[in-house]
This record gives C-alpha cells, structure tokens and sequence, in this order.
C-alpha cells in the first residue's frame, strides 16, 4: 500500500502541477469571463460521467481487487468486461438526449448559449475518459499502478500542449469557438490515454497464463457490479447535479445581488477557476491515497482482516492531517501573493482562510468516504454526500443573493457541506470499523505545529520584503524554512513520521 501510493502521489503532484501551470497559462490566455464560460460546461462533462462511469470505475476497483486476493483472475477479466458493456449502454442513452436537447441545455439549464459548441464536443472526451478510467480502475484493483500512472502523466503533458497549441494558433476567436477549442484539446488527450490503457490491459490479460480462476455467472455478476455502482452512481449524479445547479446558480445570484452580467461571470472565473484549485494543489495525495485505499480496504475486508482495516485507516488519517494542514497554513499566509505572481490576478486571495478551512475538512470527508466504500458502506457515504450538496446548494440560493452577502454565502456554503461531510463520514467509520478517534495523533499535534509555523511564516514573509527581498524568493525562503519548522514541531509533540511509512501495516 506504502509504495503504491507514494508512486501515485509522486505522479499525481507531477500531474497537477502542469495541470496547475496549464491552468495559469489558459487564464492568462483567455481572461476570466471566458474562464467562466469553461467552468459551466464542466458540471455537465460531471453529470454525465458519474450517469456512465462513476459507479462502474469503483465496482471495478473493488471487484477486481477482491478477485485478485482470491487468485482468480477469469473473474477479473468477467468484471471488465461487463462494466465496459454497462458504460458504453448508458453513454450511448445519455448522449443521444445530450446531442438533442444541447440547444436548451445551455441555454435554459447553463444560462449561457456560449456554451453550446463545448458541450457537443465533451460527448466523445467523455466516452474516452469512461473507457480510459474503467481500464485504470482494472490496474489499481489488481495492484498494477505503474501504467496508468505513467499515463496519467502523459495524459496532461498531451493536454497541455493540444490545449495551449490550438488556443495559441487559432485565437483570437469569439468566446464560444474557445470554449470548443479547449475541448477539443481535451479529446487529443483521452485518445492517447484510452488507447494506452487498452492496448495495456489487453497485454497483462493475455499474459496471465490462460487466465485461471472460476467463472462467474453472468447474472450473479451483474448484481454484483450493480450492488456497488448504483448506490455510487447515484450518489455521484446528485452530487454532480447539485453542483452543475450550483456553479449555474453561483454568477445568477451574484447578478440577482446587484453585479453585472460579465462582472458575475469574472467573479465565478476566479473563484473556482483560480482560487479554490490553487487550494487543491496540495491535495494530489489525497487522490492518490483514496485510489489505493479503497482496493486494500476491500481486499482486507474480504479476507476478513478487521485489525488491519482499523491500521489502513488510521493512518491515512494521520497522513491526511500531517500533509494536507501545513499545506492549508502556508496558503493562508502566502496564497494571496502566490495567487497574485501566478494569475495576475489581486482578487485572488479573497476569502483563501475560510476556503482552506473547508478544502482541509473535504479532504477528510474524501478519505472517510473512501474507507466508507472500501469496507462495503457505499450507501452511508452516499447519503452523507448528498446531505452536504443539499447544504451547499441551499447556501449558494438563499445567501448568494442577498444584498452585501454575494461570494461569501459560497463559501459559507463551502465550509459548512464540507464539515458536515466530514462529521457524519467519520459516525459512519466508527460504526462500520469500530476505530477510535485518534484526536491528538490526527488533530491537535498537526494543528498546533502548523499554526506555529504560520505565524512564524508570516512574520518571515513581511520581514524579508521589508528587507528589499522579491516576493518570489520571499515565498520560497518562507515556504523552505516553514517546512523545517513544522517537521521540527511534530517531532518535539511526538509524532514521528516513521508511522507514515507503515502504511502496509
């Protein structure tokens, strides 16, 4: 488990730093308001994904996992099968609604007719994105992770070049030719990377000595995959659905506030364009440790190994807490003057402490959730999921719109779903697992070392511009001897990261 996430941490953090220095270049060269025009027709690539592939891509993971620990690899090549069958039935339904009714889509649903070439172009990214991950959902489950890990990082060089080359020889264009351009960057990729996985999955099936194992019924499986992708299919649909409502809602109530039409769409471009994924930047971890920890939870569960269920667990908590809130602490301290160098963008900054608060809490509840699916609770973490979108859409509505109140009844949003995940995530996680809660090891040692370290920072930060020092080697020399600070800090409280190395345990 301790290799396989390193592995996918490594390639995840490489994969979103370009992403992140993509997403740098796309805003310097499309500016916020078409920004924003991108970010509405995401939801939808979302919704559609989770209808066609969500559930699928667990169900594989999970499946073939189990299989895995129990030597039959027959069944292995059963489940990827059928689950390939399964998205390609549903894709096929969804896209033909999607092709027909793409005229009111984006203009009643998304508010914007911009949006309409780019929402016909996401149909084949996303038939290449379901089949791609169905097929890295086959690896991870059967403990393969160094090819969709080398392809992941393929995928957004690829990504990066199309994008940018299409943008930068076409433009300038107007705003909804674009949008389609970015997408059709975006399918250049997810051919490689579908194409790759194939021919991949393909090889390592072929090799497997004539494929040993007991086959499944056809029947019986089929309840099995259906067993765990509805309930996270449909969770994912909810969610997704209540977060398109949202990201539709979000420049609507600003204008219903007060704000004009391009001044709300700016807002919403640098709000979720640009801030909240400068938050998630140091979040790669957490993706990676969910991708890991839910085939091992599920391999443990099957051969009935509680005690190193409760261990996998607590420390993926541990890991979570010590990595991810000294990573929230220099964000608040230096985001503002980082968002600042690589956006040019000063509004950036705002709202980055509460915003934090709630990407280190989503960060639990993503874990939580995770072990949640991993001992076979798929229907706990659904209706905590759907609970919190509930929260956050209600906030969006009601307070957005109030007079003096705009993107701050977000981020009250924001805050609160993400908490509230995070509570009843780990209810259920105690209940399923019978773990304690670790609250020194988990909470109050990190802390305490990162808010120390903050101040510290802080401090550093404005003594060295006042010193005549440029901001960029001001944010490096602070973020370098924060880290020393921090570690040291943990160490003097006991926590010895030598327990984050045992995480095969």
């Amino acid at each position: 488990m301790l290799y396989a996430t390193l592995v996918l941490t490594g390639t995840s953090l490489a994969s979103q730093l370009l992403g992140f220095l993509y997403r740098i270049l796309l805003s310097r060269l499309i500016g916020a308001e078409i920004m924003g025009l991108y970010q509405l027709i995401m939801p939808v690539y979302s919704v559609v994904m989770s209808i066609t592939a969500v559930g699928l891509t667990v169900a594989m993971s999970n499946l073939s996992s189990e299989y895995h620990a129990l030597g039959n690899r027959l069944a292995i090549a059963q489940v990827l099968r059928r689950c390939l069958a399964a998205f390609l039935i549903l894709f096929s339904l969804v896209a033909a609604v999607t092709a027909l009714l793409y005229d009111p889509i984006s203009v009643y649903l998304l508010g914007d007719a911009r949006t309409q070439l780019g929402l016909l172009l996401l149909l084949p990214c996303i038939l290449l994105t379901g089949v791609e991950n169905l097929h890295k959902h086959f690896f991870y489950g059967t403990g393969n992770i160094r090819p969709p890990a080398a392809v992941e990082l393929c995928e957004q060089l690829i990504r990066t070049g199309a994008v940018l080359g299409l943008l930068v020889v076409f433009l300038p264009q107007n705003p909804e030719r674009t949008v389609g351009l970015i997408v059709l960057g975006m399918i250049c990729c997810e051919v490689f990377s579908a194409a790759v996985l194939f021919l991949l999955a393909r090889r390592q099936l072929n090799r497997a000595g004539g494929l040993p194992g007991t086959p499944l019924r056809p029947r019986a499986l089929d309840r099995r995959i259906a067993a765990i992708a509805l309930p996270i299919g449909m969770t994912a649909l909810l969610g997704n659905l209540m977060g398109s409502a949202n990201a539709v809602l979000i420049p609507q109530r600003l204008v219903a506030a007060g704000a004009q039409v391009s001044e709300a769409m700016s807002a919403f471009g640098v709000l979720c364009g640009m801030t909240i994924p400068m938050l998630y930047l140091p979040t790669a971890f957490i993706g990676a440790l969910g991708l890991v920890l839910v085939p091992k939870l599920a391999e443990s569960t099957a051969l009935g190994r509680s005690g190193q269920v409760q261990r996998r667990v607590d420390r993926s908590m541990l890991a979570t807490s010590v990595l991810i809130l000294p990573c929230m602490a220099i964000l608040v301290v230096l985001g503002p003057m980082i968002g600042v160098y690589l956006f040019r963008e000063p509004t950036v900054g705002e709202y980055i402490l509460p915003l934090s608060v709630g990407v280190l809490c989503s960060c639990y509840q993503s874990v939580l959730s995770g072990a949640l699916n991993g001992v076979g609770r798929q229907s706990a973490a659904a209706r905590n999921s759907i609970l919190c979108g509930v929260v956050q859409l209600g906030c969006t509505f009601f307070l957005m719109g109030l007079p003096g109140v705009g993107l701050r009844g977000y981020v009250a949003g924001f805050v609160a779903s993400a908490v509230l995940g995070m509570l009843l995530n780990w209810l259920q996680v105690r209940k399923a697992t019978g773990l304690r809660l670790q609250i020194f090891q988990w909470c109050t040692a990190p802390a305490l070392s990162a808010v120390l370290m903050a101040l510290v920072v802080n401090l550093l930060f404005h003594v060295l511009l006042d010193a005549g020092l440029d901001g960029r080697w001001a944010v490096a020399a602070c973020i370098a001897f924060g880290a020393v600070l921090y570690l040291a800090a943990l160490q003097a409280q006991g926590v010895h990261l030598r327990r984050l190395f045992r995480l095969h345990g």
